[in-house]
């Protein structure tokens, strides 16, 4: 016999799915609680309120349970790569956790693409930032990462901080979204496709620092 715990937290794990899944092909503005309650399988169509509470409240259990699931793997990348003094190891703990994770969903997952359609939204990227950035994992990583680039101006570190993200989370809701509608992708497996966005992303951080004629004008 199933507790009263035990079913609350079923439909906490439903809502999430079915609000993943429509944020994903919808965009989090066009979904109402309501539409995410039905979809959920819930006679109560105001249990997405009675559970999560806001609208931003639902969206940061997402987001949660999205970082939750990569903070082991990261943990363990981390053990392997030690103190290693080349800055791939450092980016591929920032990527490999992320693209196991997908692998390992499956190829219905909607996951990566409901990370993306949230960071479209200014009021709720900050909850992603806030969420991914404050894991211990996480943090170890980036500072692993910008010891190895001690010369690198702190707007130029912004800057780049914030075109990794970028790349990294629309690249992967791309590759999830072919899979999902059958088309070609870039790269065969998600192994593959970690190894490209590794090469990618420690060229961005590796890339010289030069003068912005628009103001602004980094010094190495």
């Amino acid at each position: 016999m199933v507790s009263t715990a035990g079913r609350a937290r079923g439909t906490r794990e439903a809502i999430l799915d079915a609000a993943e899944r429509l944020f994903a092909e919808h965009g989090v503005g066009e979904v109402s609680n309501r539409r995410i309650s039905e979809a959920a399988g819930q006679g109560n169509h105001f249990a997405v309120g009675y559970h999560f509470g806001t609208k931003a409240d639902l969206v940061r259990a997402i987001v949660h349970r999205y970082t939750a699931a990569l903070e082991e793997r990261r943990l363990r990348l981390l053990e392997e790569i030690g103190g290693s003094g080349d800055l791939r190891d450092w980016v591929s703990c920032l990527v490999r956790p992320a693209t196991e994770h997908l692998d390992a969903l499956g190829p219905a997952s909607r996951r990566a693409q409901c990370m993306a359609q949230i960071t479209t939204v200014p009021a709720l990227r900050q909850i992603v930032i806030d969420e991914s950035a404050g894991t211990p994992s996480m943090r170890a990583t980036l500072d692993g990462m910008l010891r190895l680039l001690p010369g690198l101006p702190e707007q130029v570190r912004q800057e780049r901080a914030g075109l990794c993200r970028l790349l990294l989370v629309h690249a992967l809701a791309e590759r999830e979204r072919a899979l999902n509608e059958g088309d070609p992708a870039a790269r065969t497996t998600w192994d593959a496709t970690a190894t490209g966005l590794v090469d990618a992303l420690t060229g961005l951080w590796l890339a010289p620092s030069t003068a912005s004629p628009g103001g602004g004008s980094p010094q190495g």
